[in-house]
């Protein structure tokens, strides 16, 4: 059996951090994920991919924002239960939860911090006749290695920040790069939507706007993508790789049934703490709602933060937390030159 401080369900980036605040306040933590490695979409859907909104990184690589998370997290010596799902809760005690993953794996402790992003997921699929035959024969739904499309023909199809991302890195790597849109607006950051146009009025990039990729064509490797428009013309776009990007349709697995208030697919919770309204149990991150929620990784180390302190609060009630920067304490286990910063 596991024993900790902390349970966090989801080794994401969310939960990474997480487990540094939490060290901060001397709480151990343990992470289970259903995944094989820490990281979370990060590192299973796009590795490569770059993030542009994490403070003090113009331009950060998703792989290398985990990498840099669990080099910061090293400290405080958080355990791992990778490649499990958690699929049970129940009260053993009065201040004392178990969870039983998918292979058995018993863990307990006072507090639950659930932070697994999406949940359990899988990638949107066009309704796209005859499409399944050729994954992974061109058609990918996910970028994990932006080098596969080096100097190849590639059409990606969608509206959201992955779309409008992965068209501005993929017109510096592909010989030609053509982005398909049903609509003539978009749904991702404006600064990405105006790097998109200024590389289409540049001539860097394809934009074909209110149109939809309707059939693929090919043999052994697409070879040809039928996109109709909205007049309802059609034409025939010759690419090496096809990538419709509609994102990701969540499912919440297990923990629907775990008696916490659930409004599309994610849980209600408290935002003075993030609590779940059942004691002890915490979420945050992506897998959270409340009114003005942004799904934002930065929103997500924010709860995460404010969680802990409650955490704290909830697990020793007769003590007072005393809460000091990082550039008065350090962090134990680095030097403290590593730790320090000039306050803002």
């Amino acid at each position: 059996m596991i024993q900790t401080d902390i349970l966090i369900i989801g080794a994401g980036p969310v939960g990474l951090f997480t487990v540094f605040e939490a060290g901060l306040l001397k709480l151990r933590c343990h992470l289970i994920d259903s995944l094989g490695q820490p990281g979370g979409q990060l590192t299973e859907i796009y590795p490569k991919k770059p993030i542009y909104d994490i403070p003090g990184y113009p331009t950060v690589l998703a792989g290398e924002l985990v990498d840099n998370l669990m080099e910061q997290i090293k400290p405080f010596n958080p355990g791992f239960t990778l490649g499990e799902r958690a699929e049970r809760i129940e009260k053993v005690g009065e201040k004392m939860y178990q969870i039983t993953t998918s292979k058995g794996t018993v863990h307990q402790a006072p507090v639950i911090m659930v932070a697994g992003g999406l949940g359990c997921f899988e990638p949107r699929k066009p309704p796209i006749p005859g499409i399944a035959d050729f994954e992974d024969k061109g058609v990918a739904y996910v970028i994990r290695d932006p080098e596969v499309y080096r100097d190849k023909r590639v059409l990606l199809a969608g509206g959201g920040d992955s779309a409008l991302d992965w068209t501005i890195f993929l017109a510096d790597v592909a010989s030609e790069v053509t982005l398909v849109h049903r609509r003539d607006s978009f749904r991702g950051a404006l600064d990405s939507v105006e790097k998109v146009m200024d590389l289409a009025a540049a001539g860097r990039i394809n934009l074909i706007t209110n149109a939809q990729a309707v059939g693929i064509s090919g043999e052994d490797h697409v070879s040809g993508i039928t996109v109709k428009h909205k007049t309802g013309e059609e034409e025939l776009v010759s690419v090496d790789e096809f990538i419709p990007l509609f994102g990701l349709a969540p499912k919440l697995g297990p923990i629907a049934d775990w008696g916490l208030q659930i409004d599309k697919n994610a849980i209600v919770v408290d935002t003075k703490d993030y609590s779940t309204g059942v004691e002890g149990i915490y979420a945050i991150g992506d897998i959270n709602t409340y009114e003005g929620k942004l799904k934002l990784i930065l929103c997500g180390f924010h709860e995460g933060t404010i969680a802990v302190q409650s955490a704290f609060s909830y697990i020793y009630p007769d003590k007072k937390l005393s809460f000091k920067y990082t550039t008065v304490n350090g962090v134990e286990g680095l030097p403290k030159e590593e730790t320090t910063a000039v306050p803002a």
